[in-house]
């Protein structure tokens, strides 16, 4: 289903981490090829997408984004974790086995 709105993808049952993102942000031209690591290791079984919050101030505000980069990982509409801050893909793989559920 191409043209997934953000509320459809967070809703389904495919884990989402969502990165909330800003060209100008030193941090977030770091996170980008972590992120990169990340999907080679996952695959497509979790859905990885960048949210540019001076583009999309309304869902930054709605997930309470202060800073940047903020990671968040949804499923089924809940929020199972988020961290402000550079992640490393080990700790991303880590929260996605634990938090998540297989589908």
């Amino acid at each position: 289903m191409p043209n997934n709105s953000f509320q459809d993808l967070i809703n389904g049952d495919k884990p989402v981490l969502v990165d909330f993102t800003a060209t100008w942000c030193g941090p977030c031209k770091m996170q980008a090829p972590i992120l990169k690591e990340l999907k080679d290791q996952v695959q497509d079984s979790v859905t990885i997408i960048k949210i540019d919050v001076d583009k999309n101030p309304q869902a930054a505000q709605a997930y309470q984004v202060q800073g940047v980069p903020t990671l968040i990982v949804f499923q089924k509409g809940q929020i199972l974790w988020r961290k402000s801050g550079v992640s490393t893909a080990k700790e991303l793989k880590q929260v996605l086995d634990t938090k998540t559920v297989a589908i």
